[in-house]
This record gives C-alpha cells, sequence and structure tokens, in this order.
C-alpha cells in the first residue's frame, strides 16, 4: 500500500515524504539527522577544544599556532584561536541544531581549510584526506537539509521551517570565508 504522508510546515521541516509498505516515516529521517549532527558536531567541537585547550591530546593554543605558522598562515596565534572557536562552538551548535546553516558554514570553512593545509595527494590514511572529506560532505549536508525537526532551531522562529536556499547561502559564505583565509597563506 502507498500514501504520501503530508505535513503543515509547523509540524515539520520536511517536504511530504512517499512512504510504501513500512518504508521510514518523517521521524525516521528526523532521527537521522539528529545522529548525524550530534557526530560530526562533537567530532568537530572535540577537534576545537584540542586547539583551544590541548584535550584529548591536543596542542592547545601555543601548539596550533606553531603549527599554523609552519604552514604558512599569518598571525598564528590568532588563526589558532579563531579555528578553535569556530570548531568548537560551531560544532557544538551542529550537534543541538542551533543556528544550523552558519554552524554547518563554520564546519565546512575549516574542514575546506584543513583540506586545503593536508592538500590531496592520497585519498586513503595516513596521509590521505578521506577524514576530512567526509566530514565536509557531512556537514554540507546538514546545511543544506537543515537539522530535522529535533533541534534547536525549531524554536528559532526564522529557521523553524529550513529552507534550501538558507543552506546554499551558508554554503557560499563557507567557501569564501575559506578561500579568504586561503588567499592570506602564504
Amino acid at each position: 500500500m502507498s500514501y504520501t504522508a503530508t505535513t503543515s510546515r509547523s509540524e515539520s521541516t520536511s517536504a511530504p515524504i512517499e512512504t510504501t509498505g513500512h518504508a521510514a516515516t518523517p521521524h525516521a529521517y528526523d532521527a537521522g539527522l539528529l545522529l548525524l549532527r550530534i557526530a560530526v558536531g562533537l567530532t568537530m567541537a572535540a577537534h576545537g577544544a584540542q586547539k583551544l585547550f590541548g584535550s584529548f591530546g591536543g596542542g592547545g593554543l601555543d601548539g596550533t599556532a606553531k603549527f599554523f605558522t609552519s604552514k604558512g598562515y599569518p598571525a598564528g596565534e590568532a588563526m589558532a584561536l579563531v579555528a578553535g572557536v569556530t570548531e568548537t562552538f560551531g560544532g557544538l551548535a551542529l550537534a543541538i541544531g542551533l543556528l544550523t546553516p552558519l554552524a554547518g558554514a563554520a564546519v565546512v570553512g575549516t574542514l575546506l581549510n584543513a583540506l586545503a593545509v593536508k592538500g590531496m595527494g592520497a585519498l586513503f590514511a595516513p596521509k590521505g584526506v578521506e577524514y576530512e572529506l567526509i566530514l565536509t560532505a557531512a556537514a554540507a549536508t546538514i546545511t543544506l537539509t537543515g537539522p530535522g525537526r529535533y533541534a534547536v532551531d525549531r524554536f528559532v522562529p526564522v529557521l523553524r521551517a529550513h529552507r534550501l536556499i538558507y543552506g546554499l547561502a551558508a554554503i557560499v559564505l563557507a567557501v569564501l570565508a575559506a578561500g579568504a583565509v586561503l588567499v592570506v597563506r602564504t
């Protein structure tokens, strides 16, 4: 038996979903987005904590600043702080679904810089970029699709009903910001 599940915009941020038999319901998609947001968001927040505080075996601000300087970024200390704050707070916001397009853009922008620094010489570990690529794709996916109904954005009137244009604008912002940072890199 086939039917179309319809919901009003106030009930769901998802478009009507075609289902057949026991196929996924809109809540299943929202639960999947929640899991993806938590995994990507907390991973990025942990990377930010490595940069800011030296948590999880990270270099802290001093070690991260030296790394950025060695890779040609000007003002390594400032770049370490910006990267750490962006990853920590962008990741946490992504995990809870707060200002999701901007949180996703923050994650995508920092990951684009990570990809540029690491280079595209190899795809697979130990020197490959598959980890950064999958995190970038996941963050961009969340940015484009929206956070789903299990998110803080459901309480933000302008973001309650996620629109593709919000995600596209955020991705453009991420690419422009990452590009600007890479241009100043020597």
